[in-house]
């Protein structure tokens, strides 16, 4: 399945249905006097979280969308039928902007949530509301509100544990592979992922976290260069960032420049915890640099080999202890 994690459509709510204007008529009930019911609200456009989704590739191909409008009041008082709301099942972390205002309409984080992102009108009067000692008869009711309509726009972004950061070629997706059972595409070449991957990582002690691997970023992704700025919406949902640099590259020189990638796009992404990966040691004799790697911040650094397992299990745990020192209002 393709990913999908951009969709803009067009919903329209139902309108309120007319209210009636009717009068009492029955054989031995003389001047009964006005009976006309209220008409059904309109059916709202409603988004529902659902758990089981992790794309909006359904929405890509519904353009327009509408919910039912409410039904004309009856006699005897009686209430027209509602119209049905127009549910749309989207994955969590999906956020809708009204797309002419830019105004951000709400988020779905958890399942079964929903947002009403278009309003039913409400039905119109009955005539009997309009009874009064001066007006016995009243000839007239409401008509139903018109419903809400809009052009939306829904952004995915996934929500994660762990995001895996580094230009292509880092080794995030072997890594992914290597700690989860997450299947991603590899190959020795740029831009081997081209959509993210999510995989759960699991303890033996059932412990588990959720790591999400972003395609590559390049040098001004955050102009809209290459891959990156189509993603790095997904970093913002991740509590903990994973850097990842070759050892075979300049290290320092490539993690400052992924630094200021995201700094460019999202300053705030910098406050989040981060672990810096060096990656392939197996390629370095010994597993170790023939000189340490000194940063200018407070990110920890680990010496891994997705290939060959070194130090898999001691970034987990690092991974796993920077999760833990999170304050649970900084992860909800």
């Amino acid at each position: 399945m393709r990913f999908a994690d951009y969709a803009k459509i067009y919903v329209t709510a139902g309108n309120g249905g007319e209210g009636m204007s009717h009068f009492r008529r029955e054989k031995y009930v003389p001047k009964g006097g006005p009976d006309g019911g209220d008409g059904g609200s309109g059916g709202d456009v409603v988004l529902k979280g659902n758990s089981q989704l992790n794309t909006l590739l359904d929405l890509r191909y519904r353009k327009y969308v509408k919910a039912d409008h409410g039904e004309r009041g009856h006699t005897s008082r009686k209430t027209g039928k509602d119209g049905e709301d127009e549910i749309l099942e989207v994955p969590l972390g999906t956020v809708v902007y009204d797309a002419d205002s830019r105004e951000r309409l709400g988020e779905i984080t958890e399942h079964d949530e929903k947002i009403v992102i278009a309003k039913g009108g409400k039905g119109g009067l009955g005539n009997w509301h309009f009874k009064s000692a001066t007006n016995q008869t009243p000839q007239h009711a409401q008509v139903g509100e018109t419903g809400e309509e809009r052009a939306v726009e829904l952004e995915l972004k996934l929500i994660a544990d762990v995001g895996l950061v580094g230009f292509p070629n880092a080794g995030k997706s072997t890594l992914l592979s290597a700690l989860s059972e997450a299947k991603p595409k590899i190959g020795a070449y740029p831009f081997t992922t081209l959509e993210p991957n999510l995989g759960v990582v699991t303890f033996s002690d059932y412990r588990s976290f959720v790591m999400a691997d972003i395609p590559g970023i390049i040098e001004d992704a955050h102009e809209g260069k290459g891959l990156g700025l189509q993603f790095l919406r997904h970093i913002e949902r991740n509590n903990v960032l994973l850097f990842m640099v070759g050892c075979d590259t300049d290290i320092k020189q490539e993690y400052n420049a992924l630094l200021h990638e995201l700094e460019e796009y999202r300053p705030d992404l910098l406050d989040k915890p981060r672990i810096l990966a060096i990656t392939k040691m197996d390629l370095v004799e010994g597993f170790e640099l023939e000189e340490p790697v000194e940063l200018e911040d407070d990110a920890e650094i680990i010496e891994i080999s997705a290939a060959t397992g070194h130090n898999i299990d001691e970034l987990k745990e690092l991974i796993w202890k920077k999760l833990k020192e999170i304050e649970p209002e900084e992860t909800s």
